[in-house]
């Protein structure tokens, strides 16, 4: 069992009831992908189409229940432009799961992806979990990348993919719970613990669980 310093995954803090786990997660990729909409959407489901470039790197806290446990998410969002990756690239290390985006109507965005994988690669530990997302997917008409392209990518890399949009909601929670659950996973690999039943169809909610269910690693 994962001792209360142990963070490879995440750790149970006897001092804090309020979450069983936290997971650090980065969502990285070039500027303007939409990292800092896909962020806001999913934590505080809003959405602006003003772009203000992310400086350094921030980040926001939400919690999710997994299997009747309490899982403290900490989302980081770095910025993409060059002179910060010296800032960003500091936070790779002790991330549990990457979320790498490109946008789907950029070219220069998609042929990017292999520099950050790279760079998670050099920074982050080899457990870290990656998810790859096409985000903008409501921009058809302005499409550059293909489905199949992206797949494609994500499959050379050892990725999961999803395409997305921060703007219409599409798939964005499904990307963190994916994310989530792929970590988990490899949580109890690492702890040499069984597989919870039906472990591909676990159910998230925003909800604590009643208190009458019992949380047990």
């Amino acid at each position: 069992m994962a001792s209360a310093t142990d963070s490879r995954y995440g750790y149970r803090d006897v001092s804090d009831q309020n979450f069983d786990y936290m997971f650090k997660l980065l969502i990285i990729g070039n500027s303007s992908v939409g990292k800092t909409s896909f962020l806001f959407r999913y934590a505080d489901d809003t959405f602006t189409s003003a772009f203000v470039s992310t400086v350094g790197i921030d980040f926001k806290v939400k919690t999710v229940y997994r299997n009747d446990k309490r899982v403290k998410l900490q989302i980081w969002d770095t910025a993409g432009q060059e002179r910060y990756r010296t800032i960003t690239t500091a936070y790779y290390r002790g991330a549990m799961g990457f979320i790498l985006m490109y946008d789907i109507t950029s070219e220069g965005s998609f042929n990017a992806v292999q520099d950050w994988a790279t760079q998670m690669k050099t920074y982050s530990w080899d457990n870290a979990q990656v998810i790859l997302v096409g985000n903008k997917c409501d921009m058809e008409e302005e499409r550059v990348i293909a489905p199949e392209k992206g797949k494609h990518l994500a499959d050379q890399l050892g990725f999961e993919f999803f395409e997305a949009s921060a703007k219409e909601n599409i798939q964005v929670k499904q990307v963190f719970e994916r994310l989530v659950d792929i970590i988990c996973d490899k949580m109890s690999e690492s702890l040499d613990t069984d597989h919870p039943p039906g472990g591909e169809n676990l159910r998230f909610t925003d909800t604590a669980p009643p208190i009458h269910q019992k949380c047990s690693c």
